[in-house]
């Protein structure tokens, strides 16, 4: 344990602690990852795409109320320990209002009788500015379609969030001026890693290599706990799950980094969570960023010791002129109601409370702005428990007008309970009124239009051009693939499911999902490879069937993605689907009997 200030040479491997993945995650992470070993920095992040609808509508009932509190709590915990110790602070907390936060935790610092020097990074949040580009010829076109988002201040007025994704440098600009604490506001989740590290190692802006695996290393840690065995396929081959320790990433001059945890803390850090972290949430190998593209066809992982995993070889080239922007808009107000459809005849009880609902309710179904039905096959033929019996029909309604999804709709449903069908209850949680939902609109925006504002409390501005310099990777990234191998060969086959061979990590990305897979060994990527087509994953997954799927190949990680447009509608707030974030999607995709060679199989037991 360290005693005092931490001496760190440049050229020395900077520690990078997580202490948060998202908005609600453990509390006494901070003071776990401070207390529990050496560190340099500690980072978390807070801000998700439905986190930033959260904040935004805290900020409207509570002005100056858009970060997370939950940050300051935990300053609160380690804040002495941190200055003691020279532990620099950077997180994304700050959300909507990163000054904010900036103050909130400089009164927790008077309180305690400490005097850190505390800077803010602003600049992503466009709201404010929306007429003004609109008016400069600036659309916002959508990243997916082309539409442009912008239009006349009444078009305009309709979103109630708009944050452009900053990178790194902001924070290496307040590391520069001394800050201790370094706060912003919606800056990739990369970003809080990336900054120290090339601040740490002085990298230049187009050091595209180092950068990209400093962006690397921050995607690993950045949802805390899932790189150390939360969230993982085989989770049953770690002995203590209980309450796993957070991750660090240990960042070379060159990039490069080890990840681990601190020792005597559960969980575990091997290939395959750090393999499963990678894959989570991203779209094809190049991995766009607003500092640096990182090419993940290109990372080689290697386990070097207990709870120790070396990331190293990416390669890196110059980012996109443009910057990606979270935009959120109020889509008005949702109903979602469940009635269970128990034992037999279940389409025809399906039929008929459908058909007894539109009876009971006081509109029609053109009425609404959008309804989806689903009839949800949970039951199992002869069921030996009550629950295995049970089927649902669910339906979400939304609308703009409050009135026409609240009350009336839920009463309607009521009304059918002696009415209709044998076996009735409802599995929506009984009758409510109409809920706000958002829809969650990504758009691009030129990078120069969007610079970096680096305040230290009490002191002056400092602008930082989010523009990357023009130039080339320093070194080829196209990826020279193994020598092919003929796909793994049986004479018998058996009938298992696929996640007998396979790990996978799914997750949202905006209206889409993505959906990683994995492999350990050499011959279950070849078979893997041949194997899982994208007419493949349509049959496993009928749900996806009439949705546009690319598929990405990882060679180096024995990897594969997936992305499913479309499947989570418009954005997570809006979802109609029951898991609104697809986590469980690449869990369901595992639990599918597929024909197996036989080797594999017995090559996975060995694994």
């Amino acid at each position: 344990m360290m005693s005092g200030p931490s001496v760190l040479r440049a050229t020395d491997p900077i520690r990078i602690a997580n202490c948060s993945g998202f908005y609600g995650d453990r509390i006494s992470a901070a003071s776990e990852m401070v207390e529990g070993g050496p560190i340099d920095v500690l980072t978390g992040d807070w801000l998700a795409e439905l986190t930033m609808l959260i904040l935004a509508r805290t900020q409207a009932k509570r002005p100056g109320g858009g970060y997370a509190r939950t940050f300051v709590t935990q300053m609160e915990q380690v804040l002495g320990t941190c200055l003691d110790r020279g532990i620099k602070v950077v997180s994304n907390a700050g959300g909507l209002d990163p000054d904010g936060c900036a103050e909130a935790v400089a009164e927790v610092a008077d309180k305690l009788g400490l005097a850190p020097k505390v800077a803010y990074v602003r600049g992503d949040n466009l709201m404010g500015r929306l007429d003004e580009l609109s008016a400069a010829g600036v659309t916002l076109d959508h990243f997916e379609t082309g539409e442009s988002l912008l239009g006349d201040s009444e078009a305009n007025s309709r979103f109630i969030s708009a944050n452009a994704y900053l990178g790194c440098w902001g924070i290496v600009e307040a590391l520069n001026q001394g800050a201790d604490i370094v706060i912003t506001g919606r800056v990739t989740d990369a970003a809080v890693v990336c900054g120290p590290a090339a601040w740490h190692h002085g990298w230049a802006r187009d050091d595209w290599d180092a950068l990209a695996g400093g962006v690397v290393a921050g995607h690993i840690i950045e949802c805390g706990t899932q790189a150390t065995g939360g969230n993982y396929s085989f989770f049953t081959e770690i002995d203590n799950m209980i309450h796993p320790g957070f991750p660090w990433a240990e960042v070379a001059a060159d990039g490069s980094c080890v990840i681990g945890k601190h020792d005597e803390t559960a969980g575990a850090v091997t290939e395959g969570t750090v393999i499963s972290q990678l894959l989570y949430e991203i779209g094809g190998p190049t991995y766009l960023g607003p500092d640096v593209n990182a090419h993940f066809d290109t990372i080689s992982v290697h386990q070097t010791g207990r709870d120790r995993v070396l990331v190293s070889h990416t390669k890196g080239s110059p980012p996109p002129a443009t910057l990606k922007v979270a935009m959120n808009e109020m889509g008005g107000f949702r109903q979602d109601l469940g009635i269970a459809l128990v034992g037999l005849d279940i389409e025809a009880k399906a039929k008929l409370v459908d058909e007894a609902f539109w009876a009971a309710c006081p509109y029609e179904p053109d009425d609404f702005a959008s309804i989806t039905t689903r009839i949800e096959r949970t039951d199992k033929p002869d069921p030996s428990t009550n629950a295995e019996a049970v089927a649902q029909w669910r339906l979400t309604l939304k609308d703009p007008d409050e009135r026409k999804v609240g009350r009336a709709i839920s009463n309607a449903m009521i009304e059918l309970a002696l009415a209709t069908i044998p076996g009735f209850y409802g599995t929506s949680g009984g009758p409510g009124a109409a809920k706000p939902f958002g829809v969650y609109r990504p758009a691009l925006i030129p990078a120069d239009l969007v610079p970096q504002e680096v305040t230290v409390l009490g002191g002056p501005t400092t602008t930082v051009e989010s523009v990357a310099p023009d130039g080339v990777a320093s070194v080829a990234h196209d990826v020279v693939e193994p020598p092919g191998r003929q796909p793994a060969r049986s004479d018998s086959t058996v009938q298992r499911p696929i996640g007998s061979v396979i790990g996978a990590r799914s997750g949202d990305k905006g209206g889409n999902a993505n959906l990683g897979v994995f492999v350990r060994s050499d011959e279950a990527w070849d078979w893997l490879d041949g194997f899982l087509t994208t007419e493949q994953l349509r049959k496993l997954l009928p749900e996806v069937t009439e949705l546009r799927v690319d598929r990405y190949r990882l060679p180096k990680l024995r990897s594969l993605n997936f992305v499913v447009h479309g499947l989570l509608e418009e954005g997570v707030a809006a979802s109609s689907r029951r898991d609104s974030q697809a986590k469980s999607l690449g869990e369901w995709l595992r639990a599918r009997v597929v024909e197996i060679p036989e080797s594999l199989l017995a090559k996975e037991r060995t694994c």
